[in-house]
């Protein structure tokens, strides 16, 4: 009775920042500073105003899908993480729809507007992905292709501030972040059960896979050595920084480990993004990595997954 009367309420602000995973948040700008970063040296005039833009769009979609995920799940929240905001009697269910719903419009809103059709129809595309993975797909293959094209698409909507004309090659970089945050999801499906040391393994190799293919890209790019060489550190500090939590995930692969290993990997890929907008300079990379402060922080207080 103590949950439905606080339910009712109107949500504390600790209480929708831990429903929309606040730390988390600060992972999606980078996404988004990347494509920018791509257009950029694809030779395409892309202005800041822009870029910040399109990050408070990919900021809200990214809440409007977490607040979704946790509306959609609150019926088997309510025994496997009956802490969240939703499953605690702290935000109702019919509030986080709400909230979802309207985080979801504003980012689309937000994207044409900052920078056109090209904008809002990759930021539409991504709310459907959104949707489709909160709704329909979550647990199966089809929900970790979902997940990571999602955040795949991130990077596209940061390429859309160069107004068009961006290279082909900005599609490697967004593939690779696509495919890494595919796996992860694939080992985040089993945060809550028994664990097993396959699906640690293959966010495992696909933390090397998305490092190697910075050095790849920062090659391709033909990087200047002091950019070439902040990617590369980039690159190999994200591989130290999700190492150490993969590794003790999948020594022992259960809930006390793996969720952290979870959060760590989705943390990690502000340094990843920094890594491959190195390729276009110092100043991306730093834009980019930036972001890992607030999240980090946040993600003392507040929980990532």
């Amino acid at each position: 009775m103590g949950g439905a009367a606080t339910a009712r309420r109107r949500p504390s602000l600790s209480a929708v920042a831990a429903l929309v995973r606040v730390p988390n948040l600060f992972t999606a700008p980078p996404d988004v500073v990347l494509g920018a970063a791509l257009a950029a040296g694809a030779g395409s005039t892309v202005s800041p105003r822009s870029v910040a833009g399109l990050c408070l769009a990919s900021v809200s979609l990214y809440a409007g899908g977490t607040a979704l995920n946790d509306a959609f799940d609150a019926p088997a929240d309510a025994t496997a993480r009956p802490e969240r905001p939703i499953p605690s009697g702290e935000v109702s269910r019919r509030t986080g729809f709400g909230l979802g719903a309207l985080f979801l419009v504003i980012g689309v809103a937000a994207a044409g507007a900052t920078a056109g059709i090209a904008a809002g129809a990759v930021a539409a595309a991504t709310a459907v992905g959104i949707l489709l993975y909160d709704g329909a797909l979550k647990g199966g293959t089809l929900g970790f292709l979902a997940m990571g094209a999602v955040r795949g698409l991130n990077v596209a909507l940061g390429a859309t501030a160069g107004g068009g004309g961006v290279s082909p090659r900005w599609l490697f970089p967004a593939a690779a972040v696509a495919a890494y945050v595919a796996a992860v999801t694939f080992m985040a499906a089993g945060e809550t059960g028994d664990g097993d040391r396959y699906s640690v393994a293959v966010a495992a190799g696909s933390a090397v896979a998305i490092a190697l293919g910075a050095a790849v890209h920062l090659g391709l790019a033909r990087a200047g050595p002091a950019a070439a060489a902040a990617g590369l550190v980039l690159a190999g500090g994200f591989l130290l920084w999700t190492g150490s939590a993969l590794r003790a995930a999948y020594a022992d692969p259960e809930p006390a480990t793996v969720g952290p290993a979870v959060g760590t990997c989705v943390l990690g890929l502000v340094a990843i993004d920094a890594a491959y907008a190195a390729a276009t300079g110092l100043v991306w990379a730093g834009a980019a990595v930036g972001f890992v402060v607030p999240a980090f922080a946040l993600s003392r207080t507040f929980e990532v997954t």
